[in-house]
């Protein structure tokens, strides 16, 4: 298949999409949150990094734009979007049917379902509501795994966290029973030191009402030429290798997904 050259879509925005209104999007501000590894984090040094970030800035390369990182906290992610302090939420945000009353998004860029976590000295032995019944189970809050817990396990005590670090700390320490996140999430943190008290209980069946078509990228109402550039893109660098030289260096399997 041959792809268009994504400079002169960038270049020619106003002629595809919206005519003399359309905006110039030779430059583009990119959200997202920046504590949420493997996908997006700053190291110690403030380096903002992970697999959403490589992909944000191989996008950007492949459509010959200029990009811009800004970090927002997950809970402001779309206000800030629909404020115009981005132009885009690249941030591991699930493409919900709530989400798009607010926002439009590109076409997924991975799709992974989620999973639980507990210590190794767990007696739990199955992630079934019935399983998890009467025990404490973390989630980050504004988040598809926080609604899924919330609708799913009305008999346990679900908590939520305003970030993933804050409720594996608690789950290191024995302060909530089991965890829920995305299964990458949870495999890179128990595969590292820090997450060496735990493993993965299992991983849980994707509810597309809740779970969405995987990630995408968002952007504002309106946008939905910015949307459509970055879908163009995301196919062009799943078809010229970018993409599997960034998912081998944090994965060990496909997490675009069917």
């Amino acid at each position: 298949m041959r792809f268009m050259r994504f400079a002169a879509v960038a270049a020619l925005a106003v002629a595809t999409i919206g005519g003399a209104h359309a905006k110039d999007w030779s430059k583009v501000r990119m959200g997202t949150e920046g504590a949420y590894p493997p996908f997006n984090y700053t190291t110690a040094d403030g380096k903002l990094v992970g697999f959403d970030i490589e992909i944000g800035n191989a996008l950007c390369e492949e459509l010959k734009i200029e990009c811009e990182w800004v970090t927002q906290d997950w809970d402001g992610i779309i206000p800030g979007l629909v404020a115009g302090k981005y132009d885009t939420i690249l941030a591991s945000m699930s493409i919900t049917p709530e989400r798009q009353e607010q926002i439009s998004f590109s076409k997924k860029y991975y799709n992974t379902p989620p999973a639980i976590a507990v210590r190794k000295d767990s007696e739990l032995a199955g992630v079934t509501a019935d399983d998890l019944k009467d025990i404490s189970i973390g989630a980050q809050s504004s988040t598809t795994h926080s609604v899924y817990a919330e609708e799913f396990f009305t008999e346990s005590d679900v908590r939520l966290y305003p970030t993933a670090e804050e409720y594996k700390l608690d789950l290191e320490s024995g302060r909530v029973d089991a965890v829920v996140d995305d299964v990458m999430v949870l495999s890179q943190w128990i595969d590292s030191e820090e997450g060496s008290c735990c493993k993965i209980l299992g991983t849980l069946k994707s509810v597309p009402r809740i779970h969405g078509e995987g990630a995408g990228i968002g952007v504002r109402k309106g946008d939905e030429d910015l949307a459509n550039m970055f879908s163009e893109a995301i196919v062009a660098i799943r078809a010229n290798g970018k993409y599997k030289e960034i998912n081998d260096k944090y994965f060990k399997f496909d997490v675009y997904g069917e």
